[in-house]
């Protein structure tokens, strides 16, 4: 009978370079693309089971894997541990490129002022506002 680590590998492409993404070959999720491997009666995100398995750790609760791209990490089936960084979900968030990281990552408004402490509010709607151009617009609006 097959170890689990040994059921695990059966199922990795080539992995024998840590530069490279080791890409899973089996069960995926269709709209997310990340692999599923069966471990303890359940499915297991197979990327966090090649991290807990290789560094002999459990990845904290509340804590989430980042796939690295300056480690050279290319796809969310890439299961090589030394692309993969424990991180908080907003840190994960704002590596990204989805429209809410490129915008946090923004230092000025499209009028160029400063997002700063002192310039900057949070609307209802939970986006970041220059109070310079608010005022701007308030007086002349």
């Amino acid at each position: 009978m097959k170890t689990i680590e040994q059921r695990f590998w059966d199922k990795v492409g080539p992995h024998d370079d840590p530069e490279k993404c080791w890409l899973w070959l089996a069960c995926t999720a269709k709209k997310t693309r990340y692999g599923f491997f069966w471990l303890d009666g359940g499915m297991e995100l197979a990327h966090r089971v090649s991290y807990e398995m290789h560094y002999h750790v459990t990845i904290p609760e509340g804590m989430t894997l980042d796939h690295v791209k300056a480690r050279g990490c290319t796809s969310t089936l890439c299961v090589n541990p030394h692309h993969l960084e424990v991180v908080t979900q907003k840190v994960n968030v704002l590596r990204g490129g989805a429209p809410s990281s490129l915008h946090a990552k923004k230092t000025h408004c499209p009028q160029g002022h400063l997002y700063n402490k002192e310039n900057t509010y949070v609307t209802h709607r939970g986006s970041r506002d220059c109070r310079i151009c608010h005022r701007a617009e308030v007086k002349h609006g």
